[in-house]
């Protein structure tokens, strides 16, 4: 076959660092706006970029051209930068060290997607932390993870 196809969807999963609250109502849309216009120069479609206060979730389909460590450096580098400079509360803005990402069945996108966009009414309805949460996904996917390496 001459050609290269692909067509990977991955659910990338990280929190800031220490997991503070530093992603506010003023910084939240642009940040995720942000996040995607990366996604998008890495030839990486954002499909839904989201998140709650110390955490964010990208939905994205992974170029066939870069690695998934590669996304999650240029994506978590350069976010960070630009944050820094939107004011100075954000001065001290960094993401943790790790990160997760998942692949998503084709069939499971819309559903993701949704999870995503709920992500205020899901943590602060259910009461849910980041802890919580990348807990399930990790015990989802059926990953093997030692609790004192998984946060910063």
């Amino acid at each position: 076959m001459p050609q290269s196809l692909s067509k990977v969807y991955v659910h990338l999963v990280f929190s800031t660092k220490h997991r503070k609250p530093m992603i506010d109502e003023a910084i939240e849309k642009d940040l995720f706006a942000y996040l995607g216009g990366i996604c998008k120069r890495l030839e990486c479609n954002p499909i839904q970029v989201g998140g709650y206060r110390n955490h964010v979730h990208i939905l994205c389909l992974l170029s066939r051209k870069i690695t998934q460590a590669k996304l999650v450096e240029e994506v978590k580098r350069n976010s960070s930068k630009w944050i820094k400079t939107k004011g100075e509360q954000y001065e001290n803005f960094y993401w943790q060290d790790g990160y997760g990402i998942f692949s998503v069945n084709p069939a499971q996108v819309d559903v993701v997607k949704r999870y995503i966009q709920n992500q205020k009414a899901h943590h602060e309805r259910k009461k849910r932390t980041y802890k919580q949460e990348f807990r399930a996904f990790l015990k989802k996917y059926q990953v093997e993870y030692d609790e004192r390496y998984v946060w910063d």
